[in-house]
């Protein structure tokens, strides 16, 4: 017996020791799993550190908080990509499968671009009329309120509101010192929208708006306790915040903001901004070359637009007919509801006709809102947001409903293409679908994502819509818009342009009203470099489109083309095409 016992014990020790030796080999530490521990722990620390962003997500585990926003934090975050950064070159990427070679690759580039901007200290304006801390009531669209607790997490935000307001003042403070400051123009659109904040009754306050209509689902007594907390804390945190805000802001930063547009103006710009161009269109273009590019696509696309003004029997100049398409009642509405039922109709007569370009379409829809009041007379003719990646929010197409009498008709097919279906909504949710670290679900690449935007829109053809000569040429005038963009964003960041040059520039070569151009012409001064992503990454899917039907002629699809552009999500541009060389090699 004693022998039989010394067996057993023999032969589990054995077992315990072969198990222990597999679990050993299967966990042997590579280069390869460093880098997917890295890109897992990086984030988490992103979901965590951005609260508001991962409540949109779906993750409620700091629900009721702000971010940490300060001096002290921003360079923290920047010595911290600089370690990640020195943590990623030491890997050997030689024994990494395909995939993650092309990820460490994207990863990597997503922190040598955020080490080499912080040098130009962009991070100490943290004011922009398009959104932020004065808007910061919109952030609820985004958020979770489905539950009473839901509600309380806000209100508990909303309760520290004061002192996330004040990290943004003591930034501000700092670009004042440092002299990097943005245009005054741009800072007095931010001035009333902070008003908007400060000088208004509780019960009307944009904070108050997320509780006026609360969902059935939580009792009539909890509505009404959740109400009247609102409206204490709106009143006794939330607007003396907003009014400390607006002295400050009316008194010191404005004051002190620059009289300038470009950002050539600020110290080092020039060289920020051709840093700049190359971020967004993931080239090596320089501000000069893409200027002429511009240049060469608004002579090319205006030759487009003056035989359509030829084939409807104008008989004036082609200025004369811009500014009839701008003046004349019947190219628009007269009430925002009767603009937003088009938009509505539009998108629902794009829908069915997709299957025809796309063998793969996302499972999660998209809604159509209106933008907020406070933001659209200062914002553009609309925008898209992506759903939550817990799927428990849509995408949704947000219109401009503001002064419907200059939002033209022959616009909203166009603008419906890019910003939903098969533009924005399709290429995002595709890409939240895919089997991708998060980093590239749920991130991007302004160039792929707003080229795809772009490319989308002449889609419209194969989708039966511009069937009308001045649909044709609202198409037209959206692709104009963007080669445009090319020259006055180039022109007033790095060839000295006038806000006024760059608005005449837009009058002279596009149908979009005056409204939509003076709002985007402030955008392009407030967001440097961003707008020449759309012309420069629908050029690249245009030519690579090109070359496919060339090359593979009789045997070409489109859908299968759309399926190897859109199934690793958003690329960089040059690598985009690196991959469909490859699949070119392989059809041949």
């Amino acid at each position: 017996m004693d022998q039989i016992i010394q067996i057993c014990k023999l032969k589990n020790f054995i077992y315990l020791l072969l198990i222990s030796f597999i679990l050993a080999s299967c966990s042997k530490v590579t280069d390869e799993s460093i880098f997917i521990s890295i890109m897992d722990s990086e984030w988490q620390r992103s979901i965590d550190e951005s609260p508001l962003y991962a409540s949109s997500m779906g993750n409620l585990d700091k629900n009721d908080e702000w971010p940490i926003y300060s001096l002290d934090k921003i360079n923290a975050n920047h010595e911290h990509d600089k370690k990640i950064l020195s943590d990623l070159n030491a890997l050997s990427v030689d024994k990494f499968n395909a995939d993650n070679v092309l990820n460490i690759q994207l990863f990597k580039d997503r922190y040598q671009k955020s080490i080499e901007m912080h040098e130009f200290k962009s991070f100490l304006v943290p004011f922009s009329h398009r959104g932020g801390i004065q808007l910061q009531h919109e952030s609820a669209e985004n958020l979770p309120l489905r539950t009473a607790e839901h509600y309380k997490d806000w209100l508990t935000r909303l309760s520290t509101i004061d002192e996330y307001i004040d990290g943004h003042i003591q930034i501000a403070k700092k670009g004042i010192d440092e002299g990097i400051m943005p245009p005054r123009i741009l800072m007095e659109r931010v001035l009333d929208q902070i008003e908007k904040q400060a000088f208004v009754t509780p019960s009307l306050s944009p904070f108050y708006k997320a509780f006026y209509e609360m969902p059935s689902s939580i009792s009539g007594d909890d509505i009404a306790k959740i109400q009247t907390q609102a409206l204490i804390v709106i009143e006794n945190i939330v607007i003396p915040a907003y009014v400390n805000f607006y002295n400050f802001f009316k008194n010191e930063y404005l004051p002190n903001s620059r009289d300038t547009i470009g950002i050539n103006k600020i110290p080092n710009g020039d060289k920020y901004y051709e840093a700049l161009a190359k971020s967004f269109t993931t080239t090596e273009l320089h501000p000069d070359e893409i200027h002429n590019i511009g240049l060469s696509e608004v002579k090319r696309i205006k030759s487009k637009m003056v035989q359509i003004v030829e084939d409807v029997n104008w008989d004036g100049s082609f200025r004369e007919f811009l500014e009839y398409l701008r003046s004349d009642p019947k190219f628009y509405f007269d009430n925002p509801d009767d603009l937003l039922t088009e938009y509505l109709a539009t998108a629902k007569r794009i829908d069915p006709e997709l299957v025809n370009l796309f063998n793969y379409l996302p499972s999660i829809p998209y809604g159509i809102r209106p933008i907020p009041m406070e933001s659209a007379p200062d914002t553009t003719t609309a925008y898209y947001q992506r759903p939550a990646a817990d799927g428990t929010r849509a995408g949704y197409y947000y219109v401009n409903l503001y002064r419907p009498e200059v939002r033209p008709k022959y616009e909203i097919e166009v603008l419906t293409v890019h910003e939903a279906m098969p533009g924005h909504h399709l290429q995002i949710s595709i890409s939240m679908e895919l089997d991708l670290p998060n980093f590239r679900k749920y991130g991007g690449t302004t160039a792929f994502v707003e080229g795809w935007g772009l490319y989308s829109e002449a889609l419209g053809y194969d989708l039966g819509l511009y069937k009308d000569p001045y649909s044709q040429f609202g198409q037209l005038t959206y692709e104009m818009w963007r080669a445009i963009r090319l020259v006055v964003d180039t022109g007033m960041h790095y060839k000295n342009w006038s806000r006024d040059d760059s608005i005449n520039f837009f009058l002279e070569n596009s149908a979009k009203s005056k409204q939509d151009i003076i709002n985007e012409v402030d955008r392009y001064i407030n967001w440097p470099g961003q707008a020449l992503a759309y012309k420069i990454g629908q050029m690249k899917i245009l030519e690579l489109r090109e070359k496919s039907e060339n090359q593979l002629g009789d045997k070409f699809d489109i859908k299968e083309f759309h399926y190897e552009v859109l199934k690793r999500g958003a690329l960089p541009l040059s690598t985009l095409e690196l991959y469909m060389d490859e699949w070119l090699a392989s059809k041949s």
